[in-house]
C-alpha cells in the first residue's frame, strides 16, 4: 500500500510515466520534490533514475534488502535494488542474460551504484562455503580496483579514471560463479600530471599514509607526499576519507581475492617505481659538437629505483638520457635534450603503470573467472566514466565522450528507437515519437574512413612534419559543414562570430551539450610511443613482474612494426563492449548529479535540467506513455497463463495466438490495455500485468493446492490399504498363534494325565513284585551313571598339557570330591612324566643340577632366587678356545665339571686376589690366570665341609681335612660370581664320587682353620658392600668381619 501510495503521490509520483502534465518543468518539479523528502530514486517504466545526495541514507539496511527480494518491481518504492532483483529474477528464472547500464556525468554516482548492484545480488544469492567464498572474491575487487584506477577530481572524490565491464556469471540456480572483468582507456595521463585541486590515483596517498614505517624503508619511499614531483608536492589531506584505513583495506580484499605476499609486494614495489621516477631530475649539457644533452642530475633516485628492480643504473640512466634510432642498416646512439628526457621519463612512468593496471585485472580475473565447461548465465554491470565538460577538455576528454555517445546510442536504439520499430514490425498502431538520434554524432568521431579517430590515426602515421595544426586543418576540410561539428575556420567561413572557441580548437556538439576541445597534445597521446631503449632497459631488470610487462623488450623479439594507437585500441574495445551489450538484456539506471559543489542534499534546478535534456529523460517518458508497457511471445506468454482460464488449461490444441486471444476474453480485460501483434502480445499498463501475475500466483497457489490435496489423498489411501493388508495379516498370524497356544496346553495335559495313568499302572505293578535290594540297585545304578557322565566330562574337558598349568576342573557332586583330587594329582604326574620324556639328556641333567640347587638353597640363601633365571652353564673360561687355559685341564687328567674365575681371600689381610678354578670329577684346582699355572690341586676327598651365608653374596668358606694334603696351609675363604653353581656342582660330584653328602653350613657366624689356629669369621650386612661381591675386614689376628650387603 505505502509503495501504491508513492508512486500515485501527485505531488511526487515515483512512476514518471504517470506524471500529469508532462513537461520539463513538471518532471524537474517532480525529482527535486522527491530529492526534498530523501526518495532519490525514481522510475521511467523500468528505467531507474538516481539523483546522488552526497551524503549517506539508511536505506541500504538488511531488511531493506529483504523487503525487495523476490518483490514485483512496481509494487515497492523505488530502489535501485529493484532494478537489481529484476535482472537477477529474470536471469534465474527466464534464463536471460542480463546487463545493467550505469550512466552519468562524472560525480552522479555511477560507481557507487554498480556497488550496490554487486551487494545486492550477493546478498540474495543462496549461501554455501563455496558460494560466499565467490561473492566475497568479486565484491572485493572494487577496493583493489578503486585504489588502482580512481583519483579525485574537482567533481568527484572518487572518480573512475577508468572504464569497467563485469561480467558476473551464475549457475543454473542463480548461484554465483565468477566472473570477467573488462577495463577501458585508463587515465594514465593523471600519473604526470593533474590540475591544482584534483589528486593522482588513489594508490599512493594510501600506500604513503597506510604503509608501516619497515614498509615504506623497504620500498624506498618518504611518508610525506610534498616530497614527490608527481603528486605536484602538495598535501595528501581529503576531508572524509581515510587513506590508511582504506590501504589496509586494499590490502585485505587482495588476500581475499588470492594475492600471494609475494605478487603484493611486487605490486607495491612497481607502483614505488612509478612514484619515484617522478623524482628523476635531468640536467643540460652540451656535447663537443655543439649538440644539447642530458644526464641525471641527482643520481640517487635512479640509484634507488634501479635498488628496487634490480637493474643496474648506468642501463636505465643511458636510456633516460639517449635513444637508439635504425638509420639504414646501422643503430645510431643519439642523445637527447632535457625536455626529450623529461618525454621519456614521464612516458616510460604512463606505461609502467597502465601496464600495472591491466596485470592488476588480469590477475583479479584470474582468481575469479569461471571453470570453462560449466553452463552460465550472465549478468553484465557496466561502470564507466561519464560525460565530461572542462574548461580545457583534452584527448582523454574527447575519448571518454566518444564512449558516452556510444552508450547513448544503446539507449537509443534499444528504449526508443527499437521500441518503436518494433511497434511497426508487430503491426500495432503507433503514433511515433520524435527524439533525438546521436548516430550521425557516433559516425563523425568513429568512421573508418573519414571519422575524427581516422583523421587522427592517418596523421600519426603520415610521414613528414606531423603536428596539431596539419591535423586541425584536415578535419576543417572534412567537417566543414558538418552541423555537428565547428571549429574557428568553420565559423569564420559561416561569418560566425564566437569569442568563446579559440584558433587551436574544434566543437563537437555532444548529445550532452556542447564540447571544445584542444588538439594540442592529441598527436602525442594517441600514439603513446615508449623509446625502445626503455623498454629494453625494463626487460633487463630482474624484477620478475616488471619485466613481465615489457614483453616487446626482448631483444630477440624486436619489432619494427609500428603499435596500435590509443584511439585505434580503444574503439575496438568499445565495438568490443557494444557486441556484448548488444547480446543481453538491457537494465538502465540514470545518474543524475545535483550540484557542481558536491553538498549533501543541494539540488540545483539548472544543472539537473540541462542532465535530464541530454539524457533524453522526456523522449523516454513519452514512448513509455504512448506504447505498451509490456511484450512477450504468444508462446512464451499462453505457457506462464494458461492457467488462467479453464478453456486453456491444462492443454490447448490450437495455435498459440487464439489460446493467448482465449486466454485474455476469459480475464474479461478492457480492450485498450490490449494489442495483438503478429507474434507477440502487447499489454498497456503496468498494472494489467500486476493483475495477471497476481491473479497467476492465486491460481499457481489453488493448483499447488490441488496437487497436495491429490497427493494426501493418494498417500492416505495408500497407506490405508497397506494398513488393512497388514491388519489382516497380523490377525491370521495372531489366530493362528493362539490355537497352536491352545494345542500345546492341550497337548501337556494329555501328557500329564497320561503320565500319572502310567505311574499308578507301573506302581501298582510294583508293588505285587517287590523285592528287597531293588532300592540298592537302583541308587548304585544311579551312582554309576553320574560316575560316568562324571568321567565323559572329563575326558572333554581336561586342562592344558603344560606342566605350568595346574588347573583342574571341580567336582560336580561332594561325593566325588576325593575322587577328583585323586585324579588330578594322577594327571599332574602323568604330564610331568610325559614332560620328562620328551627332555634331552642335557636338559635333564641341568634341571637336576637345578633341583639339587633347589634343595641346598631353597628358602636358607637370599642369592637363590637370582639365580633361578640364570641357565647352569659350567664352563665360564673358553678352556677349548684358550690354548693357554687347556694345560690346566691336562693337570687334572679327568672330566671337568665346572670352570669358572673366583676370588680367593687372603686371611692375613683380607684382600683378595683372581684365581682360576677347575671342578673336575676328583680334583678341584685352583691356578694363577696369568701363568695359567696351578697353584693348588684338591682332592674332592680333602674337602670336609663348606660354609656360606644366608646373604646374596657369593663369599663361601671351603673346609678341608687336617689329615689331607693340601690342609696344611688351612681352609680356602673364596668369592663366587656363580656360588649357588659352583655348590651344587661340587655337592652333586662328591656325592657321586663318594656316595656322602657334602656338609653344607649356612651361617652368619663360623670358624675357619688357618695354618696355625683358628680364625672367626663374622658375616655383617652393611650398606657399604657392594651388590654381591663381599668386603673383608681384618679385625685382629684370628677375627674378620664380612661385609655383606
Amino acid at each position: 500500500m505505502e509503495a501504491t501510495t508513492s508512486l500515485l503521490d501527485a505531488a511526487a509520483v515515483g512512476d514518471l510515466v504517470l506524471l500529469d502534465p508532462l513537461t520539463e518543468e513538471s518532471l524537474l518539479q517532480t525529482l527535486q520534490e522527491r530529492f526534498r523528502r530523501s526518495d532519490i530514486y525514481t522510475y521511467i517504466g523500468n528505467v531507474v533514475i538516481s539523483v546522488n545526495p552526497y551524503r549517506s541514507l539508511p536505506i541500504y539496511t538488511p531488511e531493506t534488502v529483504q523487503e525487495y527480494r523476490n518483490c514485483n518491481f512496481f509494487a515497492v518504492k523505488p530502489h535501485i535494488y529493484a532494478i537489481a532483483d529484476d535482472a537477477y529474477r529474470s536471469l534465474r528464472d527466464r534464463d536471460r542474460d542480463q546487463c545493467i547500464l550505469i550512466t552519468g556525468e562524472s560525480g552522479a554516482g555511477k560507481t557507487e551504484a554498480s556497488k550496490l548492484v554487486m551487494s545486492y545480488v550477493a546478498a540474495v544469492c543462496s549461501k554455501g562455503e563455496e558460494v560466499d567464498k565467490v561473492k566475497e572474491q568479486l565484491l572485493q575487487s572494487n577496493p583493489v580496483l578503486e585504489a588502482f584506477g580512481n583519483a579525485k577530481t574537482i567533481r568527484n572524490d572518487n572518480s573512475s579514471r577508468f572504464g569497467k565491464y563485469m561480467d558476473v556469471e551464475f549457475d543454473f540456480k542463480g548461484e554465483p560463479l565468477g566472473g570477467v572483468i573488462s577495463n577501458y582507456l585508463l587515465e594514465k595521463s593523471r600519473i604526470v600530471r593533474h590540475v591544482k585541486g584534483e589528486r593522482n590515483f588513489h594508490i599512493f596517498y594510501q600506500l604513503l599514509a597506510g604503509g608501516s614505517a619497515q614498509l615504506l624503508q623497504q620500498l624506498k619511499l618518504r611518508q610525506d607526499c610534498r616530497h614527490y614531483g608527481y603528486l605536484n608536492r602538495e598535501s595528501s589531506g581529503l576531508p572524509g576519507v581515510d587513506d590508511a584505513a582504506n590501504f589496509r583495506a586494499m590490502q585485505d580484499a587482495m588476500k581475499v581475492i588470492g594475492f600471494s605476499p609475494a605478487e603484493v609486494t611486487a605490486l607495491l614495489e612497481v607502483t614505488a617505481v612509478v612514484l619515484k621516477l617522478g623524482n628523476v631530475q635531468l640536467s643540460s649539457s652540451y656535447q663537443a659538437s655543439g649538440m644539447e644533452a642530458s644526464s641525471i642530475a641527482e643520481p640517487q633516485e635512479l640509484q634507488e629505483i634501479c635498488e628496487l628492480i634490480r637493474l643496474d643504473p648506468t642501463i636505465l640512466e643511458r636510456a633516460l638520457c639517449s635513444r637508439t634510432v635504425k638509420a639504414r642498416d646501422e643503430m645510431v646512439l643519439t642523445t637527447l635534450s632535457v625536455p626529450q628526457g623529461y618525454y621519456g621519463r614521464d612516458a616510460l612512468a604512463k606505461n609502467i603503470y597502465s601496464r600495472l593496471f591491466d596485470w592488476l585485472v588480469n590477475r583479479i580475473n584470474t582468481s575469479i573467472q569461471v571453470k570453462p565447461g560449466k553452463q552460465r548465465k550472465v549478468m553484465g554491470v557496466l561502470d564507466i566514466y561519464g560525460f565530461e565538460i572542462f574548461q580545457d577538455n583534452s584527448f582523454e576528454q574527447f575519448i571518454i565522450n566518444y564512449c558516452n555517445e556510444k552508450l547513448q546510442q544503446i539507449f537509443i536504439l534499444m528504449t526508443l528507437k527499437e521500441e518503436q520499430e518494433e511497434y511497426v514490425r508487430e503491426g500495432i498502431q503507433w503514433t511515433p515519437v520524435e527524439f533525438f538520434d546521436n548516430s550521425i554524432i557516433c559516425n563523425l568521431i568513429e568512421n573508418s574512413k573519414c571519422g575524427i579517430l581516422a583523421m587522427l590515426d592517418e596523421e600519426c602515421l603520415r610521414p613528414g612534419v606531423v603536428n596539431e595544426d596539419t591535423f586541425l586543418t584536415k578535419l576543417n576540410q572534412l567537417f566543414a559543414t558538418h552541423k555537428h561539428y565547428e571549429s574557428k575556420e568553420t565559423q569564420n567561413a559561416r561569418r560566425v562570430m564566437d569569442t568563446s572557441l579559440p584558433s587551436q580548437c574544434f566543437r563537437i556538439h555532444h548529445y550532452a551539450g556542447k564540447v571544445t576541445y584542444n588538439v594540442t597534445g592529441f598527436i602525442e597521446k594517441n600514439n603513446d610511443l615508449l623509446f625502445r631503449d626503455l623498454s629494453q632497459a625494463m626487460w633487463a631488470s630482474r624484477h620478475e613482474l616488471l619485466r613481465s610487462l615489457f614483453p616487446e623488450g626482448d631483444p630477440q623479439k624486436v619489432s619494427l612494426k609500428l603499435p596500435p594507437t590509443a584511439g585505434f585500441q580503444f574503439k575496438a574495445s568499445v565495438a568490443t563492449l557494444m557486441k556484448n551489450l548488444y547480446s543481453k538484456n538491457p537494465n538502465y539506471i540514470r545518474c543524475i548529479k545535483p550540484n557542481e559543489t558536491k553538498t549533501g542534499m543541494l539540488f540545483t534546478p539548472e544543472l539537473v535540467l540541462a542532465q535530464i535534456r541530454y539524457l533524453g529523460l522526456m523522449e523516454n517518458v513519452r514512448v513509455r506513455r504512448a506504447g505498451y508497457a509490456f511484450r512477450q511471445l504468444y508462446d512464451s506468454f499462453l505457457q506462464r497463463y494458461k492457467m488462467l482460464s479453464p478453456r486453456t488449461w491444462p492443454h490447448w490444441t490450437g495455435s498459440h495466438r487464439e489460446g493467448t486471444e482465449v486466454l485474455l476474453a476469459d480475464l474479461a480485460f478492457p480492450p485498450e490495455e490490449l494489442a495483438f501483434g503478429h507474434t507477440k502480445i502487447f499489454i498497456r499498463s503496468p498494472r494489467t500485468l500486476f493483475d495477471l501475475e497476481r491473479r497467476r500466483q492465486e491460481r499457481v497457489a489453488e493448483l499447488a493446492t490441488l496437487i497436495q490435496k491429490t497427493f494426501r489423498g493418494w498417500r492416505c489411501r495408500t497407506q490405508y490399504q497397506l494398513m488393512r493388508k497388514s491388519q489382516i495379516l497380523i490377525s491370521a498370524w495372531f489366530r493362528g498363534h493362539l490355537q497352536k497356544n491352545r494345542y500345546k496346553q492341550m497337548k501337556r495335559s494329555a501328557l500329564i494325565i497320561q503320565a500319572y495313568a502310567r505311574g499308578w499302572k507301573v506302581r501298582r505293578t510294583y508293588r505285587r513284585y517287590f523285592r528287597s535290594e531293588a532300592s540298592t540297585r537302583l541308587a548304585n545304578f544311579i551312582y554309576r551313571r553320574l560316575v560316568q557322565k562324571f568321567l565323559v566330562g572329563l575326558a572333554r574337558n581336561l586342562p592344558p598339557l603344560s606342566v605350568m598349568d595346574r588347573t583342574w576342573p571341580p567336582a560336580p557332586y561332594k561325593f566325588l570330591a576325593d575322587a577328583n583330587q585323586e585324579l588330578r594329582s594322577i594327571f599332574y604326574r602323568w604330564k610331568c612324566k610325559k614332560y620328562r620324556e620328551q627332555l634331552t639328556p642335557q636338559r635333564r641333567a641341568l634341571l637336576q643340577t637345578k633341583l639339587h640347587a633347589s634343595e641346598l638353597f631353597k628358602d636358607k640363601k637370599a642369592l637363590y632366587s637370582k639365580s633361578l633365571q640364570q641357565p647352569f652353564q659350567g664352563e665360564y673360561l673358553g678352556l677349548t678356545q684358550n690354548p693357554k687355559y687347556q694345560r690346566l685341564h691336562a693337570v687334572a687328567k679327568d672330566k671337568l665339571v665346572m670352570a669358572d674365575t673366583v676370588r680367593k681371600v687372603n686371611k692375613a689381610n683380607g684382600k683378595t686376589v683372581p684365581r682360576l678354578l677347575l671342578l673336575t670329577t676328583e680334583h678341584l684346582v685352583l691356578a694363577d690366570p696369568k701363568a695359567a699355572q696351578p697353584k693348588t690341586v684338591l682332592s674332592l676327598s680333602d674337602i670336609s665341609s663348606i660354609s656360606v651365608t644366608r646373604f646374596s653374596d657369593g663369599f663361601l668358606a671351603l673346609h678341608l681335612k687336617e689329615t689331607s694334603t693340601g690342609g696344611a696351609k688351612g681352609d680356602f675363604l673364596l668369592v663366587s660370581d656363580h656360588l649357588i653353581e659352583l655348590v651344587t656342582r661340587l655337592h652333586q660330584t662328591l656325592m657321586d664320587a663318594t656316595a656322602q653328602a657334602l656338609p653344607l653350613h649356612i651361617s652368619d657366624q663360623f670358624s675357619t682353620r688357618l695354618q696355625k689356629g683358628a680364625m672367626a669369621i663374622t658375616v655383617v650386612e652393611s650398606a657399604k658392600a657392594g651388590t654381591n661381591i663381599p668386603v673383608c675386614k681384618k679385625r685382629g689376628s684370628h677375627k674378620m668381619e664380612i661385609l655383606v650387603q
